[in-house]
């Protein structure tokens, strides 16, 4: 069985109090989760990660280091393995516009993000991202 290949991000930022981090809401599967998505055929893990976070969260944002990965069977009972980048925002971030991916996206403290996560596998790439 073909094992599925995903890229994603962990999208922070500094706020005035300390750093957040931004989980997206998934109407499809009615879930919390960070953003990720599919590559595209020929396309890199970095720049699969890249584009699902600008698709899915209208952000442009800069690739930091590699965390922690995840591998899973997904909801059609395949192997799955998705790869995270640590990602910085390029500019001030705009309105947040609802897509078919995505209706609702929230930043969060680092110490408050792993509970309104839906899946433990994305607190596990959380704190992958250093100390909270």
């Amino acid at each position: 069985m073909t094992r599925i290949k995903a890229a994603g991000g962990v999208v922070v930022r500094d706020s005035g109090g300390g750093r957040e981090v931004l989980l997206v809401h998934r109407p499809r599967y009615d879930d919390w989760t960070l953003p990720k998505g599919k590559l595209a055929a020929g396309e890199s893990f970095e720049d699969a990660a890249l584009r699902e976070v600008r698709e899915e969260t209208g952000l442009r944002c800069t690739l930091g280091r590699e965390l922690a990965g995840t591998e899973y069977r997904d909801n059609k009972d395949r192997p799955k393995v998705v790869r995270y980048w640590l990602m910085e925002l390029e500019g001030e971030p705009g309105e947040f516009e609802p897509n078919d991916e995505v209706d609702e996206v929230r930043w969060m403290s680092l110490d408050e993000a792993p509970d309104e996560l839906t899946y433990d596998r994305d607190g596990d790439v959380l704190g992958s991202a250093g100390p909270r």
